[in-house]
Parts: structure tokens; C-alpha cells; sequence
């Protein structure tokens, strides 16, 4: 399937072959045809498969067919992200699909001073991208309407749920009018997301794209079987091989990453964890670090590493193996990318076995094991 057979202007189009854009994602040939007809929208999508065109192109198509225009501080669009970073990349798509249409879009968010956000939406900004809390911080001095909103996305529901913004979350949903379009996406499907969704969504299409399932031969994987209580000590000593000079530790738990970045830096290794309980200032402090390899390490929960592509990442180490065999498969396609090389080794104490069995049977292949001083 092509762009120009998914009932986009050529505005759009041109935009796209511009980007170099010629087909379609799955999630965006499926979602595109129903958002552009006026369709409510549940996508159950990871980062990384396409999903902002997939909402971005058939609300900006259909804001340019109907003329709307937004007043002062009265946006027409408004995307709620649950980080800067993914804000800004949002706001980013938006203006490079939007070239050729006269649109103004703007992104806010905390952390920085409001001042430069604020003059943006006195000029009159027809879509709006934003982080919770700020939004929420502009409305309160009446300085931010949503009631003219006529199209409303909520990305990364699960993660934002994660981070403790289902009260901000909450409120930012009671101040929009009943009369809207709503694109709701989430990479999973938690209860609390299942609810959120039931109660913003009119008669939704429901469209899923599944995760893949192969792991790519660039990346060696490896499989270290150890005790529970040996894995920190183990991690510090494969450590010491300086060819591992940027690597990537996933943990199942914010408490878990805490407590292994804790004893690396007692170690003198240069690490930092990310996560949902860190704040933003902290969650960018720690991404800038790494990706400026300042840091050596980042240890991070699987929804904050949502987003984190780093050029040149040599090793992804699995500290605790996931329960979803596809997060292992996501988690580890962070390296061996664009060509090059890399490593994933996972610590696997024998409980864990279930996990690696269900890992290598969606995988189609045996990870072999690997000897080491603090082996079982």
C-alpha cells in the first residue's frame, strides 16, 4: 500500500515524499482511513511503529478541509504526551507533515519557563502538544482554553499511568467538550487504561499492530544463569571489561533499578536510573548523560525506556528477565541497529527458566549460556 491510496491531500503527500515517506506502517494503514472519517480511536501500539502519523496526518487533514482556526489561547488539536521528550518529537511530526498547510502548532511543557509557551498561544495556535502538568498550570491561570477542541489525542496512556499523572490526566479530560474526536493509544492494556479508555472513547475502532517477533542477527545474545543474589555482583564484574562501554540494564521494577544504579556508582561505575517516579528535570538529566556518554550505564523500568535510541549502543543486559517475551524482544532490538553490532546478555536465576523457555520458543531460537564466575 502507498501514501496516496489513504485519502490524504497533496499538501500531505508532498510533505511525506519530501521526508522520503512512500508506504505506510501497519498501525497507520489501518488507522488512518477511520481518523480521517471522524472515527474514535483505541491503538495499541509500542514506540516505534509509526503511530504519531498515524493520528497526525488524518487530524491534519481533516483540519485543513474544515477551515477551523484557532483563537487566541483556544486551540483546535490538542495531544497529551507524558514527557518532554516525546512532546517535542510529537510537535516535531506535526510541523514536518504540516509543511505546506498554514497551521501553527506549539508544544509546552514544565521545567522550563513559561514565558515563550505563553506568547506562542496569544498568537493562536491550531494544535497544541503538551505535557499534563503544564497544561494544567496554563488553564489555572486562565491562560489556556480547551473548550473549543475539536480533536483529542492521549499517547501513551499506560506510560502516563505509570508516571502518576491519572489525577492530572483526569482533570485535563473533564475540562474538554463532550463534542470531540479522540485518538487513545497505549502499548499495553492494564485495567486502569482499559477504564480511562471506556469512559473517553464514543464507539472506537480498535486497532492493534503486533509486536514483532523477531530478534535481528546483528545482535549476539547470551545467557548467564546466576542467583538472585549474585546478579549485582556479576553485572559489576562484566563491568570490568571495558568493551562494554555503553550499556543499557532493564529491571522489572523503578525500586529495582534504584538499588542496581546505587551499587554501581558505589563501584565507580558512572550510572543512573530512569523511571516513572524520577522527575523530568532528573529522567533528562540521566538520558542526556548517557546519550553524551558521560554516563556508562543507564538502568531503566521497560515504559521509561520508551523513546531512548541512542547511536552506537554496544550491550543490552537484561539484570531480570522480562515475563513478556515480546518486551524481551523490544528490549533488546536497542542495539544492533543501523548496521552494527551488538551484545544482550541476560541474568536468568532459575525461576526465571519459564520465562527464557516462552522467550525462546516466540524467538524461534535457543540463546546459548554462557560460564562465568557466579554461575549456579
Amino acid at each position: 500500500m502507498k501514501f496516496d491510496q489513504l485519502s490524504l491531500s497533496a499538501p500531505l503527500l508532498r510533505a511525506l515524499s519530501d521526508l522520503g515517506y512512500e508506504n505506510p506502517t501497519p498501525i497507520q494503514a489501518k488507522a488512518i482511513p477511520h481518523v480521517v472519517t471522524g472515527r474514535d480511536l483505541f491503538g495499541c501500539a509500542q514506540t516505534g511503529t509509526g503511530k504519531t502519523a498515524a493520528f497526525a496526518l488524518p487530524i491534519l487533514e481533516q483540519l485543513q478541509a474544515s477551515g477551523l482556526k484557532a483563537a487566541p489561547g483556544k486551540p483546535v488539536v490538542l495531544v497529551l504526551a507524558p514527557t518532554r521528550e516525546l512532546a517535542l518529537q510529537i510537535e516535531e511530526s506535526f510541523r514536518d507533515y504540516g509543511k505546506y498547510l498554514k497551521l501553527r502548532s506549539t508544544v509546552v511543557f514544565g521545567g522550563v519557563s513559561q514565558h515563550r509557551q505563553v506568547e506562542a498561544l496569544r498568537r493562536g495556535c491550531d494544535i497544541l502538544i503538551a505535557t499534563p502538568g503544564r497544561l494544567l498550570d496554563l488553564m489555572e491561570q486562565n491562560l489556556l482554553s480547551l473548550n473549543a477542541v475539536k480533536y483529542f489525542v492521549l499517547d501513551e496512556a499506560d506510560r502516563m499511568l505509570d508516571m502518576g499523572f491519572i489525577h492530572d490526566m483526569k482533570k485535563v479530560i473533564a475540562r474538554l467538550p463532550k463534542e470531540k474526536q479522540t485518538c487513545f493509544f497505549s502499548a499495553t492494556v492494564p485495567a486502569e487504561v482499559k477504564t480511562l479508555s471506556e469512559t473517553l472513547l464514543q464507539n472506537p475502532v480498535r486497532v492493534s499492530v503486533d509486536p514483532e517477533n523477531s530478534t535481528t542477527d546483528l545482535v549476539n545474545q547470551e545467557l548467564y544463569k546466576v542467583s538472585k543474589e549474585d546478579k549485582r555482583a556479576l553485572l559489576k564484574h562484566l563491568l570490568q571489561d571495558r568493551q562494554i562501554d555503553h550499556a543499557l540494564v532493564f529491571t522489572r521494577t523503578k525500586r529495582g533499578a534504584d538499588r542496581v544504579a546505587r551499587d554501581l556508582v558505589k563501584s565507580g561505575i558512572p550510572a543512573e536510573a530512569i523511571h516513572g517516579d524520577k522527575s523530568q528535570p532528573a529522567r533528562e538529566k540521566a538520558l542526556d548523560g548517557f546519550k553524551n556518554r558521560r554516563l556508562r550505564v543507564l538502568v531503566a523500568t521497560d515504559i521509561a525506556a520508551r523513546g531512548i535510541d541512542v547511536d552506537r549502543l554496544s550491550h543490552v543486559i537484561n539484570f531480570e528477565i522480562p515475563e513478556v517475551a515480546e518486551t524481551y524482544v523490544h528490549r533488546i532490538g536497542r542495539t544492533g541497529r543501523a548496521g552494527k553490532g551488538g551484545i544482550a546478555i541476560s541474568f536468568c536465576t532459575e525461576e526465571e527458566m519459564p520465562y527464557v523457555r516462552s522467550i525462546q520458543k516466540l524467538i524461534n531460537k535457543s540463546i546459548p549460556a554462557f560460564k562465568h564466575p557466579y554461575a549456579q
